[in-house]
């Protein structure tokens, strides 16, 4: 038996737990959790063993153990999707400005040839202007009374607290700032939401702490009889209709204008076919109560996440995009979405491990100072994929162009 496998069993032994019935065991943590190269190796080695698989492109993954502290527990190694990249991408924003190549990781054959059709169209037709409207996170902690006098006192008290609790705030992050609170009575319990300023950092790790310490300093002063630091109306990494009013990252919008000519030469369709068919849409979605408008913002969102060492639960705000085409006074197009929650980092998180740095890169969003760039950039990449999607399902290109690339020939 290797050395690495005896580390493996002699682990997993120790950790024997009984329970009525049956014997667990638990994963092997080893010492510090398990970070280490040999760590690393024997949680797979026992792995394989006590499963009977073999898993050596995991073990082949490029990500050191110990870098990976903060990220992942349990590590047994790293997985490995398909990357790849789409552009010319003009983008005119007030923090991009300059022609971007895209990366996707994915394994959704089409995908990338789709959205590089649709950055094309655009870069011809003179690029995307995007625009950041509004820059920042929220966590909302209820507090429960048993009286609804108490409950009112507290919401009519925040405003004359707010400087204590911005401090309060401020003692747990060299980077967050605490910007307003905004309470909301509904019965005997109270939701106060907790916006803040997180930088260049997604920073819901940074909003939770900050909010504790702002709830400990309400909770003295108060005395409620229950109170939950996320009552879930944040509406974090869930679908919710709030998030269209924003609060959740970035709110960013992009615009473009095309010429009838570059639709048809590049999307081989009519604009006013493509209109048509949005309007459809629009109102098939209406009747499905979509939260949002949007032909598949997810697609591009989902693929640079991961691509980005972005935190890919965030898609679940992020795609709540209303997208927009309209007829204009040349024949040609007028689009525009709006991802009113994107949520995105350039620090922090999963950006600094495995190849999410070198694709930042890519982009020039790598580091402090490029958090409202990428999302300017991703907000244009969303329109160049409505676009290419929008016009493939108006020309009946859709089902071919997965048949063309999505299969392996």
């Amino acid at each position: 038996m290797s050395e690495t496998k005896a580390r493996a069993r002699r682990a997993g032994a120790s950790k024997l737990h009984e329970v009525p019935g049956e014997r667990l065991e638990l994963v092997p943590r080893f010492a510090a959790q398990g970070y280490e190269e040999a760590d690393v190796a024997a949680r797979r080695a026992w792995l394989e063993e006590k499963l009977g698989c073999s898993l050596p492109m995991i073990g082949a993954g490029a990500i050191a153990g110990p870098t990976m502290r903060g990220n992942v527990e349990n590590p047994i190694g790293a997985a490995q999707v398909p990357l790849g990249i789409a552009g010319p991408l003009l983008v005119h924003g007030e923090h991009a400005r300059d022609i971007f190549y895209v990366p996707f990781a994915t394994t959704e054959g089409a995908l990338v040839r789709s959205y590089e059709r649709g950055m094309l169209a655009l870069t011809r037709g003179g690029g995307v202007t995007a625009r950041v409207l509004q820059d920042e996170n929220s966590a909302t902690p209820l507090f429960a009374f048993s009286e609804l006098e108490q409950a009112v006192e507290l919401a009519r008290a925040l405003p004359a607290l707010f400087p204590q609790l911005a401090e309060a705030a401020a003692a747990t992050t060299a980077h967050g700032r605490l910007v307003r609170v905004e309470p909301r009575v509904i019965g005997r319990e109270v939701l106060v939401t907790c916006v803040f300023s997180t930088g260049d950092a997604s920073g819901m790790n940074m909003v939770g702490r900050a909010t504790h310490a702002v709830c400990e300093l309400l909770v003295e002063r108060f005395r409620p009889r229950r109170w939950l630091l996320m009552s879930g109306a944040e509406a974090e990494k869930r679908a919710a209709g709030a998030l269209l009013a924003g609060g959740k990252g970035k709110s960013v919008v992009a615009t473009a204008r095309l010429a009838p000519a570059i639709v048809r030469s590049v999307l081989g369709v009519e604009a006013a076919l493509m209109v048509e068919c949005w309007r459809a849409s629009t109102r098939a979605q209406a009747e499905a109560a979509s939260l949002g408008i949007n032909v598949q913002a997810a697609n591009a969102l989902a693929a640079v996440f991961i691509a980005l060492g972005q935190d890919v639960a965030n898609v679940v705000n992020a795609a709540t995009a209303v997208f927009a085409l309209d007829a204009s006074a040349d024949g040609g197009l007028e689009l525009q979405v709006h991802l009113p929650s994107l949520t995105v980092a350039t620090v922090g998180g999963g950006t600094g491990i495995g190849t999410a740095p070198e694709c930042l890169d890519i982009l020039g969003c790598r580091g402090d100072g490029h958090a409202r760039k990428l999302a300017e950039i991703l907000a244009a990449t969303v329109l160049a994929g409505e676009l290419s999607l929008s016009a493939a399902v108006a020309a009946g290109q859709h089902a071919e162009a997965h048949d063309r690339y999505g299969r392996k020939r």
